[in-house]
C-alpha cells in the first residue's frame, strides 16, 4: 500500500516586528547547533591528517603532489631501526613509482634523507619528464573499413574525436577512457558487436614518449529485429508495442533502446523493465530485442491523514487501478475531506495510440469555503494528452455547474461548456531539487454563450519559472505569471476561469487566494492576474540553506484597478528526503503584517 501526503500550509499570523526577529533568531541558533557536531568532526578529522603526515614531510612538486598525498599512506609512527626504515624506503619508491607512472611520469628519482632539525624525515621525489604521445594508428577492420563516403565519414570522426593525440601528455586513466569511449561510440550506434582486437601503447622512458596503436573491429551493421517481451501475464502486448517508436529494419540505436527501457519503467503498470539487443553477428540484419518485463500490483489503495492552516485537517483515500476493464487502462480516484474543501473525483485514462495520443475521462465534486467564498462545483471532462520528452500537450472539453455563494452579495448558478488547450515544457536537471532548467506553462481555454455557456469569455494564462546555478551551491529562482480573461463581466463565469492570488507559490505576506476582487464581504476570481517572484538561495550545506524573496502581484477585475501588491522575507530551506521544506516568515509592505508560510511534501 502506498500512501502519499502533501502537506502545504500557509500559518496566517499578525505578529510584530521584533517577535519575527525573535523567531528568525531561534531558527538560525538552532540552525547553527545542528551544524556544530559536523564542525567539530571536521576539526577532529584535520588534526588526525596532521598527526599522520607528522613524520615525514613531502616535497615534491604540486603535479604530482596531489596524487601522492591522495594514495599513498603515510607511517604515523617513528621507525624502530634501519631494517624497518629500508623496508619503507623499498615500499616507497615501488608504490610512489607506479602511482607517478599512471600520470606520465616513468622516470622518478624518490630519495628519504636524513633527520631534518624539528626530528621529521623528508621524502623527496623528482618526477622527471612527463612522457608525451608522439605516435597514434588507429586501424579499422569490419564493414566500417569499406571504400564508401558514409563510412570514411564515420572513421575520420572517430578520429577526430580521439582526445589522447599526439603532443598530449600521456596518463593512464586518459588511455583507458579514450579506448571505451571509441569503443561505446561503435556499440551505441549501428554496430553492437564492435570489439578492440589489439590496444597497445609503447612508452619509451628514455625520450619521455608514447606511441600508441589500436586495432579496432566494428563487426557487421545490426538492424532492430522482433521484440520478444517476457514476464506478461495481466496485460495484453499491445501495451509494449505502443511505447516502441523505431521500426523493424530501422538500423540499431542504443538510445532508442534506454527510451524504450525508461518509457516503460515509469508506466505503473511494471515495476521494473529491461530492455536489450542480442550482439549475434549472425543475427545482425534482424536482431531480436529481448524486454523483460515485471508487473506490479495492478490495484492500490492509499489512506492518508494531514493538516494544514489553508483547509484545516484534512484525511483522504485512494484507489488505483491500473488495469481497468483487463484493457491495461487506469482508474484512479479520490475522496479526501477537508475543513474547508471536499473533493470526490474519478478518471479513466486510455493507452496512448499510435500516435502518443492518450485519452481521458474524468468527473469532479468540490465544495469549498476559502475568504468568504463558497462554492459547490460539479465537472465532467474529456481530455487528449500528447506526451514527449520534455513538452506535454493536452486538449479538453468540460462541462461544469458551480453554485457560488459569497457572504453578503447573492448567489448565483453558473453553468458553462469550455474547450481548453494546455502545454507545458518542462527542462530541469532535478524534478525534485531543481537547481538548473526552467519550466513553461500556455493554457487558453473559452466558453460561449451559443453552446451551454452563460457568458462569452476566452481565459489567457501564461507562467514561466527559471533557475539558475550561482557559484558551487546557491541558486537564483525566478517565477512570473500573466493572465486574462476576455468578457464583458466576470459575471456567468466560473471560477475556475477566473483568477485570484496570494499565499505560497503566488504573493507570500498575504492569505491564500486573498487577492481578487471583493464581492459582498467575499474575494471572488477577477479578469486579470498578474504576479512575480524573485528568490535567492544560498545553501550553507549540501541539505540545509538560507533564502531571501521578493513577491508582486495582483488579481483584480481590470488592468485599470491592478494594483499589485509587494511581499518580502526571508527563510529556510531543507532538501529532505521527500521533497524540498521551506519555512518563510514574509512581510506584507502595504501594512507591515507578518505572516509565516509553511510548506513541504511528504510522501510515506
Amino acid at each position: 500500500m502506498t500512501v502519499i501526503r502533501s502537506i502545504q500550509s500557509t500559518t496566517n499570523a499578525s505578529i510584530d516586528f521584533r517577535n519575527a526577529q525573535r523567531i528568525l533568531l531561534a531558527l538560525c541558533i538552532a540552525l547553527l547547533l545542528l551544524g556544530a557536531p559536523i564542525t567539530a568532526a571536521q576539526a577532529i578529522q584535520g588534526s588526525d591528517k596532521k598527526k599522520e603526515a607528522g613524520i615525514i614531510e613531502l616535497s615534491a612538486p604540486k603535479s604530482v603532489r596531489n596524487v601522492i598525498e591522495k594514495y599513498f599512506s603515510f607511517p604515523t609512527e617513528p621507525f624502530s631501526d634501519d631494517t624497518a626504515r629500508a623496508s619503507f624506503v623499498r615500499k616507497t619508491r615501488q608504490e610512489v613509482t607506479e602511482l607517478l607512472a599512471t600520470e606520465g611520469y616513468f622516470t622518478p628519482t624518490i630519495t628519504l634523507e636524513n633527520d631534518l632539525p624539528d626530528g621529521k624525515r623528508l621524502l623527496k621525489v623528482v618526477p622527471g619528464p612527463r612522457t608525451r604521445v608522439t605516435e597514434l594508428n588507429i586501424e579499422f577492420q569490419g564493414e566500417i573499413a569499406k571504400d564508401a563516403p558514409e563510412f570514411r565519414k564515420r572513421t575520420a570522426q572517430l578520429r577526430a574525436n580521439w582526445p589522447l593525440t599526439p603532443r598530449k601528455f600521456f596518463r593512464n586513466a586518459a588511455w583507458e577512457e579514450a579506448k571505451s569511449s571509441l569503443l561505446a561510440n561503435l556499440t551505441s550506434n549501428e554496430y553492437a558487436a564492435a570489439r578492440l582486437i589489439k590496444s597497445e601503447a609503447k612508452v619509451d622512458p628514455a625520450t619521455a614518449s608514447a606511441t600508441l596503436h589500436l586495432v579496432v573491429d566494428s563487426g557487421p551493421i545490426f538492424y532492430f529485429g522482433d521484440l520478444n517481451i517476457s514476464g506478461l501475464e495481466r496485460y495484453d502486448p499491445n501495451l509494449v508495442h505502443s511505447k516502441v517508436l523505431f521500426k523493424k529494419g530501422d538500423p540499431y540505436r542504443r538510445d532508442k533502446l534506454l527510451a524504450l527501457q525508461a518509457t516503460l519503467q515509469n508506466l505503473p503498470q511494471f515495476s521494473s523493465a529491461t530492455v536489450s539487443i542480442r550482439p549475434d553477428v549472425t543475427q545482425h540484419q534482424a536482431a531480436p530485442i529481448d524486454i523483460l518485463l515485471t508487473e506490479a500490483r495492478s490495484k492500490r489503495i492509499g489512506i492518508g491523514v494531514g493538516y494544514s492552516s489553508n483547509n484545516g485537517a484534512r484525511g483522504e483515500v485512494n484507489y488505483q487501478s491500473y488495469n481497468f476493464l483487463d484493457r491495461a487502462w487506469i482508474l484512479s480516484s479520490l475522496l479526501r475531506y477537508e475543513q474547508k474543501r471536499q473533493t470526490f473525483s474519478a478518471k479513466i485514462d486510455t493507452l496512448p495510440n499510435e500516435y502518443n495520443l492518450q485519452y481521458g475521462l474524468g468527473a469532479s465534486v468540490q465544495l469549498t469555503d476559502i475568504e468568504n467564498l463558497k462554492t459547490f462545483n460539479q465537472r465532467l471532462g474529456l481530455s487528449g494528452t500528447h506526451i514527449q520528452e520534455n513538452m506535454q500537450t493536452q486538449v479538453g472539453i468540460n462541462w461544469q455547474r458551480e453554485e457560488k455563494n459569497p457572504v453578503g452579495a447573492p448567489d448565483t448558478v453558473i453553468q458553462a461548456l469550455a474547450l481548453d488547450t494546455w502545454w507545458r515544457y518542462r527542462s530541469v536537471d532535478d524534478p525534485l531539487h531543481v537547481r538548473r532548467g526552467n519550466i513553461t506553462e500556455l493554457r487558453v481555454g473559452g466558453g460561449s454563450q451559443y453552446i451551454l455557456s452563460e457568458r462569452d469569455f476566452l481565459r489567457l494564462y501564461g507562467r514561466h519559472q527559471h533557475w539558475w546555478p550561482i557559484g558551487k551551491r546557491d541558486v537564483l529562482f525566478f517565477r512570473a505569471e500573466i493572465g486574462q480573461t476576455l468578457a464583458s463581466s466576470r459575471q456567468g463565469i466560473p471560477q475556475e476561469y477566473l483568477f485570484r492570488a496570494g499565499g505560497i507559490n503566488s504573493v507570500r505576506g498575504h492569505d491564500f487566494l486573498s487577492l481578487g476582487v471583493r464581492e459582498g464581504d467575499a474575494i471572488v476570481g477577477g479578469r486579470v492576474l498578474g504576479t512575480g517572484t524573485l528568490e535567492y538561495v544560498r545553501w550553507f550545506t549540501q541539505n540545509w540553506g538560507g533564502a531571501v524573496f521578493a513577491d508582486i502581484g495582483d488579481a483584480a477585475d481590470s488592468w485599470q484597478s491592478f494594483n499589485p501588491s509587494l511581499g518580502y522575507g526571508s527563510g529556510i530551506r531543507w532538501r529532505s528526503p521527500a521533497g524540498p521544506f521551506a519555512l518563510d516568515l514574509a512581510r506584507r509592505h502595504d501594512t507591515g503584517t507578518l505572516r509565516v508560510h509553511f510548506s513541504i511534501a511528504v510522501a510515506f
